[in-house]
């Protein structure tokens, strides 16, 4: 599979959540949110460390964007995803790092 075409820019990924039926899911780990968050109403907080027990949880009626810091961990996710049977996963290029260089809302 070509994981480069289940990549999304900040701002394809933006269109997406506005668009509706769509989720970030980020992954980064609690500490890391409680100093930096998505700021966006569609966000589920699932981390990577969590994933293999509470995966089953994550919709699989919606499109779900996977996000980190910088790109590799939701990579991890996606990919883990995948394998599990969720087929509407993508990843979010660059993280919240992009999300921010981009302009894009933080809390």
């Amino acid at each position: 599979m070509n994981h480069a075409l289940l990549q999304l820019d900040p701002l394809a990924a933006l269109q997406a959540l506005q668009a509706g039926g769509c989720w970030l899911v980020d992954v980064r780990e609690a500490h890391e949110v409680a100093r930096a968050a998505y700021d966006h109403a569609q966000v589920i907080h699932l981390p990577l460390s969590e994933l293999e027990r509470r995966h089953a949880e994550l919709p699989r009626d919606a499109d779900l964007i996977m996000a980190c810091a910088a790109g590799g961990r939701s990579l991890q996710a996606m990919q883990y995803l995948l394998h599990h049977g969720h087929t509407r996963v993508r990843n979010l290029s660059g993280g919240l790092g992009a999300w921010r260089a981009h302009g894009l809302p933080v809390r």
